[in-house]
Order: C-alpha cells, then sequence, then structure tokens
C-alpha cells in the first residue's frame, strides 16, 4: 500500500505512516492525537527526550548569528567548544575531533584517516580491515564493507570492499559452541589469528562496536574481551577504531562505552546522541599522539563537516547532559531498566536473554528456550510483535537475523529522562505482547 499522493521516496514501504505533529519528553503525538511513548528514543539516538529548551534556544541563536562558514575557510565557536568538552570528557589521549554529519560519515572517515596515519608513520603496507561478523557500522559503501549484517550487504556484495570479519563475542549464541570462561576467549584470540593468516604488515586497523548494539540487541562483551584484543592491536601495530555512535555519549551510563572496560582506542567514532537527535551530527575522536604523525593534514572533507549550527546543538546536548547528571541517571535508570525486564520476562517460554547495559538492554525471543531455537525468519516475529506494540503506543527497536538468517530481538533505550512509572508501563506492555503474539500462530 502506498500513499500515492506523496512525492516522498519514503524508507518503509508497504504500510502508512502516521503523520508526527509534534513530541516532548518521551513522548510523540501524531496528527490523530495520538500518543507515542518512545522506549527506543528512535534509532538509539534521542537521548535527552524531546523539546528541549536550551537545545533549540542554542541552535537558533547560532542560526541567527552564522549558520555556514566553509571549514577551509574559517573555523568557529561551537566547533571549537564542543572539541574541548568532547575532550574533557574522553578516553585518555583522545584529544582531537573531526566533526561531520552521520554515523556512516564517521565510520568512512575513521577508515581513511587509519590508513593515513599508518602512512603517515611510514607503514604504508598497512591496508586491510578486520571487523566482526553481527555489527552495524552504516549503509555507505565503505561502512558497508566493515558492517557484518548479510542481509544488508547481500544486495550490494559486488561493490563491497575486501574486509575480513570475525566471531562477535556473542556468548548466548558462541560461533565455536563454546562456554565462557572456558572457552578462552576464542572469539578475541581470531583476530591474532587472522592478522598473521593475512600479515601483519598489511592490517591497518580492528573495528567494532565497544557494545554490540541494534545487529544483536545490546551485547555487552565479556569480561577480558577488550584487554585481549587491545594487547593483540598493539602487538601488530593495528590500530583500534571503536565504533560509539550508538553506545557513546552516556548510553551506557558511561560517557564513553569504552569506560566500562578501561580500553583506551586509537580512533573512536561517535553520532546519535551526540546532538540528542536534533540535528545530524558525527565525530571522529583521534588519539593527540596520531594526530601529530599527519603533517599534511587529512585528505577528507565535506560541505558540512565542522558545521557551526550542528556544533551548537551539540554543544548543548553535553551541557545539558552535564547540568542534569544524566549520564549517571541513565546508569541508574538502567539498572532498575534491567531489573524490571528481567523480572517480568526471565519466566517466559518465548526470552531467551534479557541483557544490556545502562539504558541499552535488548531481549531476545526464541521458539524454544532450551535449544535456543529461533524463529523462522519468514514469520517476521520481530516485526509482528514491533507493529503490535506500536498500536498500543510503545515504541521499541526492531533486531533480526540474530541466528544465522533467522532469529529475533527487540532493543529497549529510552530517553535518559525516562520516568521508572513509564518504564513500568513499556515492560508490562511488552511482555503482554509477548504472550500475545508469540502464544499465537502467524
Amino acid at each position: 500500500m502506498t500513499d500515492h499522493s506523496s512525492n516522498v521516496f519514503y524508507r518503509v514501504h508497504g504500510r502508512l505512516l502516521p503523520v508526527v505533529d509534534h513530541a516532548e519528553g518521551c513522548w510523540l503525538v501524531d496528527t490523530n492525537g495520538k500518543r507515542y511513548l518512545d522506549a527506543s528514543g528512535g534509532p538509539v539516538v534521542v537521548n535527552l527526550g524531546y523539546g528541549v529548551d536550551s537545545l533549540i534556544e542554542a541552535v537558533c541563536g547560532q542560526m541567527k548569528k552564522c549558520y555556514y562558514a566553509h571549514p577551509t575557510m574559517f573555523t568557529n565557536a561551537p566547533v571549537e567548544d564542543l572539541a574541548r568538552k568532547l575532550a574533557s570528557h574522553a578516553p585518555s589521549g583522545i584529544s582531537r575531533f573531526y566533526f561531520l554529519t552521520t554515523g556512516s560519515e564517521a565510520i568512512e572517515a575513521s577508515i581513511k584517516l587509519a590508513r593515513q596515519i599508518h602512512i603517515a608513520y611510514g607503514r604504508p603496507e598497512k591496508f586491510r580491515l578486520i571487523s566482526r561478523w553481527k555489527s552495524y557500522h552504516g549503509l555507505s559503501l565503505g561502512a558497508l564493507s566493515v558492517t557484518g549484517r548479510t542481509g544488508f550487504r547481500k544486495p550490494f556484495a559486488p561493490m563491497l570492499m575486501s574486509v575480513d570479519h570475525i566471531a562477535p563475542p556473542y556468548c548466548l549464541r558462541c560461533f565455536y559452541g563454546l562456554t565462557y570462561p572456558e572457552c578462552n576467549l576464542q572469539c578475541a584470540r581470531a583476530l591474532e589469528e587472522v592478522i598473521l593468516n593475512v600479515g601483519p604488515e598489511t592490517v591497518s586497523a580492528f573495528i567494532a562496536e565497544t557494545v554490540s548494539g541494534a545487529t544483536i540487541a545490546a551485547v555487552p562483551p565479556p569480561p577480558g574481551y577488550w584487554p585481549l584484543v587491545r594487547s593483540i592491536c598493539d602487538r601488530y601495530h593495528v590500530l583500534l577504531i571503536l565504533d560509539e555512535v550508538m553506545v557513546g555519549m552516556g548510553r551506557t551510563g558511561r560517557w564513553f562505552a569504552c569506560e566500562h572496560y578501561d580500553l583506551i582506542p586509537d580512533i573512536i567514532a561517535l553520532g546519535k546522541g551526540i546532538s540528542g537527535g536534533s540535528l545530524p551530527l558525527s565525530a571522529v575522536g583521534l588519539q593527540e599522539k596520531h594526530y601529530q604523525q599527519l603533517d599534511g593534514g587529512f585528505t577528507h572533507g565535506g560541505t558540512f563537516s565542522h558545521h557551526p549550527v550542528t556544533a551548537s546543538a551539540g554543544l548543548a546536548t553535553i551541557r545539558v547532559l552535564e547540568d542534569q547528571d544524566l549520564v549517571c541517571r541513565a546508569n541508574k535508570m538502567g539498572a532498575i531498566l534491567g531489573n524490571l525486564l528481567n523480572s517480568a520476562l526471565k519466566d517466559s517460554p518465548f526470552v531467551a536473554e534479557v541483557r544490556g547495559i545502562g539504558l541499552l538492554w535488548g531481549v531476545e525471543l526464541v521458539q524454544d528456550k532450551e535449544s535456543l531455537r529461533p524463529f523462522p525468519r519468514a514469520l517476521k516475529v520481530a516485526e509482528r510483535l514491533w507493529d503490535h506494540l506500536f498500536e498500543q503506543g510503545i515504541i521499541l527497536y526492531k533486531s533480526t537475523s540474530l541466528a544465522g538468517n533467522d532469529g529475533d530481538a527487540l532493543v529497549i533505550a529510552p530517553p535518559f529522562t525516562i520516568q521508572e512509572s513509564d518504564m513500568e508501563v513499556i515492560v508490562e506492555t511488552l511482555a503482554k505482547g509477548i504472550n500475545e503474539v508469540l502464544g499465537k500462530p502467524g
């Protein structure tokens, strides 16, 4: 079904979408007056909630002062101040920030930056990338090449660059059929195996989400994973690129997810929550020691890079996070949300696992809990359950193809301003919806 009166090329085909009218707090309201509780922050992007006056005022104020200045000709105060703010919260040594518009752009820039860093160090033979299966890094061709979600890759496979992928730290469905900790972190040791097989002298970078996000629904890595990966990267002069587009900026209850693991990357990609969802903004953070090697600068750019208005949105977002102590609140409310989910769903025959960190939680759904047998993808379980919840006015985020091409999950990632009473409604509606939708045939 298509709205033939519209000229919009919609992202969703086959059904009419409600028209959003306004939003405030954690709620969106359509033109019919129906209210939706945004329990996923859109695609895990809205961290402050909607209608934040100080953010709106900052953007409007900058629009009046100067809404464009080309970054090869001028710098501007919002960009300078935002970089300074980010550096004050970033992992040790990450002190330079390159501003772009989307997460995919930040990943593309990170890949190119790693290559240029090696050239600057006199290692021009290093060009290969290693990533992980079941990962998501964006849909532009470079970002899609490192992405490990098969369904997104298949239509464009002939156009993608060659990238080696290893298993993710996904203990529930270990690629090796092993159990932690007896597995000896084989999923991390696989990185060294690939480096040695393709030749250490050729490997530029390993790129990974610090906490696996949408593709396998909020999976924190097991203890020991990141220290081992960091040591392998150091051993072979492989740069570590952390994708924190989804999990950075307080989402996990820390400013940066890597803080949970005492992990310091060479390059870090940020996006989504960096502007609270208000304007397209992303950033690439770089270690100062690598920046100092780039005497010739970075061969990269973009018309809307280092943009004063989007940077003003980012700066206002950080100030709200600081002034309202929302990163700590995300940690506190995340623990409450996790307890609510576990309590409500632990006995469900359709829930394989509830997992998460901070205000990022995943609920994986299965046909059989003991064997972890997934629902066939043809049944579209995640989509059916999502549609049911959406009709109830609860917005979650879908995750599919967790087990090969099959498997379903939902992600719960509300704004940091969420109230406990609203989380109770979310969990109660989800638990009831699982019984109503999965308890009957599709």
